[in-house]
C-alpha cells in the first residue's frame, strides 16, 4: 500500500487565544485540548473540524466537531483537509501515538512541524469514507447511549431538587413547616453538616511511574480532569502508577464511593465536580486497584444514613447551583477548593428514613439503567478500538463489509 505523510494530507495551525474575560455569551463551541470547554459568540474555524491537544494532560487528544467552532490556543487544528474526508482524518489521528513528538521539556507540547513528517498509509477518498462510515456507526451508537445516560442523570437530579430542595415530595401538603438554620423545612426533618453524612473522606494519591522498593503496587488513577469522561461511562487514558501498600489500603475505591474534585482546574474554572463510583467504572479498568488522584477526595457515604445516591446528587446540585463557588480559591493558574470548610459549614436537610428509602426506590432503577448503558458503551468502544488499527493498516478487506459483520 502506498505511503504518504500527514503533511501531505492536512494542514495544521495553532489555535487562538481566548481568555475568560474575553468570552461572550453564545453557542459557538470553544474547543480546548480536552474537548469542548465553553461557548462564545464568534467562530474562528468552519466545521467539520479536527483538533489535537497541544499540551498538558490532553497532549495529542483528538476532538472532532461538526459545527463551526473556536479552536483554543491549547490545540492545533486542521485548516485544510486537502480533499480528504474530515471524519477519516479524525480516526487516522486517533490511531497515532504522538508521545514521541513532544517538542516541550517539563510539559509536553505538540508542534505541527513535528506532526507533518509522520508516515501514514494513503487511502483513496471512497475508501476513506467507507472506513469512516464503519467506525462512525459505533460512535453514533455510543453517543445515543450517552444521551440516554445524560437524560437519566437529569431525571435523578430533577427528582432530588423536587423532593429535597423545593420540598414537593409525596405527602408534603400534610406536613407543616418549622423553622431551621436553612429556613422553613418540613416537620420531622433535620439539618446536619455534610461531614456528618460520610463514613470518612480522604485525599487521593499519585504514586510513581515505575515500581521501586516503596512503590510496588499498581493502580489506575482517576483525576479531576477524567470526571467528565467517566460520567459519560468512559474513563479516558487514566494514568497507571505504582503506589505503597498503605496508600492503596486507605485510598482504594469501591462501588458506592464518590470522587470530589478539590483542585486542578484552570484559573477561573469551577472545581467541585463529583463522580459516583460504580462497579462498571471499576470493571472498565480491569482487575487492578483504582484510586483517585491527590487533588481529589475519596468520599465514603454513610449508607445507613443519607445513602450514596442522596449524597452524590447533593454534590451535583451544589455544583450546578453555584453553592461551591464561595469555597473556591484562586492561586497562580490553578483553582482550589476549601474542602474542610465546605463540608463543615455546608448543611443538608435530612428527610426521615421512610422517605429516604422511597427516594432510593425511585432513583435506583435510573442508576441501574445508567450502569447498563455504560457497559454497552464499553463493549462498543472496545470493538471500535480493535477495529480502528486494523482498518487503517489495511488489514481488513472492506469489500462488502458491514458493521454487523464485524
Amino acid at each position: 500500500m502506498e505511503m504518504t505523510t500527514l503533511g501531505e494530507l492536512i494542514s495544521l495551525q495553532r489555535g487562538y487565544d481566548l481568555t475568560e474575560p474575553q468570552r461572550r455569551p453564545g453557542t459557538v463551541p470553544i474547543v480546548g485540548s480536552a474537548g469542548v470547554h465553553g461557548y462564545h459568540d464568534t467562530a474562528k474555524a468552519q466545521g467539520p473540524g479536527v483538533t489535537l491537544g497541544r499540551s498538558g494532560a490532553s497532549f495529542g487528544k483528538v476532538t472532532f466537531i461538526r459545527e463551526d467552532f473556536w479552536p483554543h490556543n491549547t490545540t492545533i487544528f486542521v485548516t485544510d483537509f486537502k480533499g480528504n474526508e474530515p471524519l477519516f482524518v479524525r480516526y487516522l489521528l486517533e490511531s497515532l501515538d504522538f508521545s514521541s513528538l513532544n517538542s516541550g521539556s517539563a510539559q509536553q507540547s505538540l508542534n505541527r512541524n513535528f506532526v507533518y513528517p509522520v508516515p501514514v498509509k494513503k487511502f483513496a477518498l471512497p475508501v476513506q469514507r467507507r472506513i469512516a462510515g464503519i467506525l462512525s456507526a459505533y460512535d453514533e451508537l455510543m453517543e445515543n447511549s450517552q444521551r440516554r445516560i445524560r437524560l437519566l442523570e437529569a431525571m435523578a437530579r430533577a427528582l432530588y431538587r423536587e423532593w429535597f430542595v423545593h420540598f414537593r415530595f409525596p405527602g408534603h401538603e400534610k406536613l407543616p413547616r418549622v423553622a431551621s438554620p436553612l429556613g422553613d423545612i418540613p416537620q420531622g426533618w433535620e439539618v446536619k453538616p455534610l461531614e456528618s453524612l460520610m463514613l470518612d473522606h480522604i485525599g487521593g494519591g499519585w504514586g510513581k511511574e515505575t515500581a521501586d522498593e516503596d512503590h510496588t503496587e499498581p493502580a489506575w488513577v482517576i483525576r479531576g480532569t477524567d470526571i467528565p469522561d467517566a460520567r459519560s461511562s468512559r474513563v479516558a487514558d487514566v494514568p497507571h502508577r505504582f503506589h505503597t501498600v498503605s496508600n492503596l489500603r486507605t485510598r482504594r475505591l469501591q462501588a458506592g464511593d464518590i470522587l470530589f474534585e478539590v483542585s486542578g482546574g484552570s484559573k477561573g474554572q469551577p472545581v467541585g465536580r463529583a463522580l459516583l463510583v460504580t462497579p462498571q467504572l471499576l470493571s472498565a479498568l480491569g482487575d487492578e486497584s483504582v484510586i483517585c488522584a491527590s487533588f481529589c477526595k475519596r468520599v465514603r457515604p454513610d449508607a445507613s444514613g443519607y445513602g450514596f445516591e442522596l449524597l452524590y446528587l447533593s454534590f451535583v446540585e451544589g455544583y450546578e447551583s453555584g453553592e461551591i463557588e464561595q469555597f473556591q480559591v484562586q492561586s497562580t493558574g490553578i483553582s482550589n477548593f476549601k474542602w474542610t470548610e465546605y463540608i463543615a459549614k455546608t448543611e443538608r436537610v435530612i428527610p426521615p428514613a421512610p422517605l429516604r428509602v422511597r427516594f432510593r426506590e425511585r432513583v435506583a432503577p435510573l442508576f441501574s439503567q445508567i450502569a447498563t448503558l455504560g457497559l454497552q458503551i464499553q463493549n462498543l468502544r472496545r470493538t471500535r478500538d480493535l477495529l480502528l488499527p486494523r482498518l487503517l493498516s489495511g488489514g481488513l478487506a472492506l469489500k462488502n463489509l458491514t458493521p454487523s459483520q464485524l
